[in-house]
C-alpha cells in the first residue's frame, strides 16, 4: 500500500474541522450506510470519515480502517478512544504490498476509497483484494480529487475495478472530486428444479 503516500503529519490537515468546509462527511457516507454493517475503510487518515461511519454502523457494526502508516494508525485509535468509539472500530497498519484482508473474505457492506486508490502502487491488484472481501452486492465509493486526478486516470482506476469484478452502479456528485458508486454483482438466484416427471 506504500507508493506516494499521505505523509502522517499530513492526516492533522486531513481531520481538520476546517476541512469541513469543503466536505461534509456525513452527507458524504450517510446514504450507503446502516447499522449494523460492515465497513472498510483504506487510507483513513486520522478519522475524518471514520468516526462518522463508526456512528452510523452502531455498536452491531464494525468499521476496519487499514493503513501503511502507523503513526497514522495511532492518531486515530486515539481519536477513536476519545469519541468512545474505539470498541467499533478496527484500525490496522498494513504492510506496503498488501491491505491484508484476508479475515475478511466476504464479510464487507461498504467500502470507502476516498482519495487513497491514486495513492497505490497498483490499482488493479487494490481492487482485486477489496473485492474478495466484499459480499455479493456490497458497493464501494471511489472518490478521487480533481486536483490530484485527471479525468483519464480517473477512468483507468474505474477500468480496473470492472476488470476486478465491480460495475459503476452511479456518479455521485462530490464537490472538487470525481466519484463513483461501485457494486459487486450479487449472487446469481439459485433456478428451481424442474419437474422431470411427465
Amino acid at each position: 500500500m506504500g507508493h506516494r503516500t499521505c505523509p502522517w503529519w499530513g492526516g492533522y490537515l486531513l481531520a481538520s474541522p476546517l476541512r469541513r468546509l469543503l466536505m461534509d462527511p456525513v452527507a458524504t457516507v450517510k446514504p450507503y450506510l446502516r447499522e449494523g454493517m460492515t465497513v472498510l475503510e483504506p487510507g483513513p487518515g486520522m478519522g475524518f470519515f471514520t468516526l462518522e461511519m463508526a456512528r452510523r454502523v452502531g455498536t452491531s457494526g464494525r468499521v476496519v480502517a487499514v493503513d501503511v502508516e502507523p503513526r497514522m494508525i495511532a492518531e486515530l485509535k486515539r481519536r477513536l478512544a476519545k469519541a468512545g468509539l474505539l470498541e467499533r472500530t478496527e484500525a490496522r497498519v498494513v504492510p506496503s504490498d498488501s491491505l491484508d484482508l484476508q479475515d475478511l473474505h466476504g464479510k464487507v457492506d461498504f467500502v470507502l476509497a476516498m482519495a487513497v486508490v491514486h495513492e497505490m502502487p497498483n490499482s488493479g491488484r487494490f481492487f482485486a483484494e477489496v473485492v474478495e472481501a466484499m459480499k455479493p452486492g456490497a458497493t464501494l465509493l471511489l472518490v478521487e480529487p480533481s486536483g490530484h486526478v485527471t479525468k483519464a486516470a480517473f477512468e483507468a482506476e474505474l477500468q480496473d475495478a470492472v476488470a476486478a469484478g465491480l460495475e459503476v452502479a452511479g456518479r455521485p456528485v462530490i464537490r472538487r472530486n470525481q466519484a463513483a458508486l461501485l457494486k459487486k454483482a450479487p449472487l446469481p438466484k439459485k433456478r428451481e428444479k424442474q419437474s422431470t416427471l411427465g
